[in-house]
């Protein structure tokens, strides 16, 4: 989508699906972040005017709403919400909408619009931070641009470098594809990876170029500091739309964007797809369980006896499209049926089928 010239512009269905997620995630991360740090921090680094031409909500107005609304929100010591934005009638706008909820911002809450880009105003940010020997608060980033400009893979590694850091980017696959073989567009590209090494996808063409512009976009936010990249990607019919990338070092943070992604059901048209194992649809209503089970088997099977946190582990890691709470319904009880898992419980006391209290060992046979 090109960007709208307009202060606001009607809500594209896709737009919602990020919403949806973001608000889904944002729901588990402010209260467990709140709960053990003494401040969180959100940043919005292409915010927009924070609404939509029908009143929508844009994706800086979710968040804050999210937060005020929580049940849980007196858990949260401090809470920083920052929008970036680049457009000054914009950035006004947005100012105009958060002032509309004064009455209801508690005084731990604090926010902040700065006009200009977000890749200008976060490495001056971090610059501050880095002089002053400090790091990062626990931080979600939301990534969101127009196309492919000020949203440098440098800049990414600088955020992702901070412990508690994660980011979540929409990826423009259809629009890097139409420009990609463009010379002038070269240097975004470069910027967008960190490294020249896109322009080995030019040879390629289809499906083929977008497998490996993302597995290259994967490895370089693994290399910038990523422990786990969950991808998902949004489609319309047999159109990809765009693609969500969330890095995290956090495993509970991968679990939770995958649960996240799970309670969006279809709509509109649209559905999230897995990067991994051949799951389709992520929706429970027409949910595939039987890439997980084959994925335990691989890994597991033959390898004796492993605690059930392993397996617990690797499901809730970026090696698969699936959360831990799947597990033991979706994977473990089929396989017990089948006769391919042997279960073995603490202290060698009985247990019921089925039940697969702390503790437990597993064997995939």
């Amino acid at each position: 989508m090109a960007e709208p010239k307009s202060v606001v512009w009607p809500l594209d269905e896709h737009s919602r699906g990020k919403h949806l997620v973001l608000k889904h995630y944002l729901g588990a991360w402010f209260p467990i972040i709140g709960s053990k740090f003494p401040r969180l921090l959100f940043i919005d680094g292409f915010a927009g005017p924070g609404e939509y031409e029908g009143g929508e909500p844009g994706s800086p107005v979710v968040a804050l709403d999210t937060y005020l609304e929580h049940r849980h929100r007196h858990q949260v010591r401090e809470a920083v919400f920052v929008f970036i934005e680049r457009r000054e009638d914009r950035a006004r706008h947005l100012e105009s909408l958060i002032e509309t909820r004064k009455d209801r911002i508690p005084n731990n809450c604090k926010w902040y619009v700065e006009v200009g880009s977000f890749d200008a105003r976060m490495t001056r940010a971090l610059d501050e931070l880095e002089a002053a020997g400090r790091a990062m608060a626990p931080a979600f980033v939301m990534i969101d641009p127009f196309g492919v400009s000020d949203t440098p893979m440098e800049v990414i590694g600088r955020i992702l470098s901070n412990p508690q850091a994660e980011v979540y980017v929409s990826f423009m696959a259809e629009f890097i594809d139409r420009f990609a073989a463009t010379e002038e567009f070269a240097p975004h590209l470069t910027a967008l990876f960190g490294t020249n090494d896109w322009r080995e996808g030019l040879e390629l063409a289809g499906e083929d170029r977008r497998t490996f512009l993302y597995q290259l976009y994967e490895r370089q936010m693994r290399t910038a500091g990523a422990k786990h990249v969950v991808r998902f990607e949004l489609f319309q019919g047999n159109r990809l739309v765009y693609a969500i990338f969330f890095g995290t070092k956090n495993i509970l943070g991968a679990n939770r964007m995958k649960e996240a992604i799970w309670k969006v059901d279809p709509f509109g048209g649209f559905q999230f797809r897995g990067a991994r194992g051949g799951q389709g649809t992520l929706e429970l209503q027409t949910a595939d369980f039987r890439p997980l089970i084959d994925a335990l088997q691989r890994e597991f099977r033959g390898r004796g006896w492993i605690p059930i946190k392993q397996v617990e582990d690797f499901v809730a890691s970026d090696r698969t499209d699936y959360y831990t709470t799947q597990l033991r319904k979706r994977a473990l009880n089929p396989l017990e049926d089948a006769g391919a898992l042997q279960v073995k419980v603490p202290d060698g006391r009985r247990r019921k089928p089925h039940t697969y209290p702390n503790g437990t060992e597993l064997m995939f046979t």
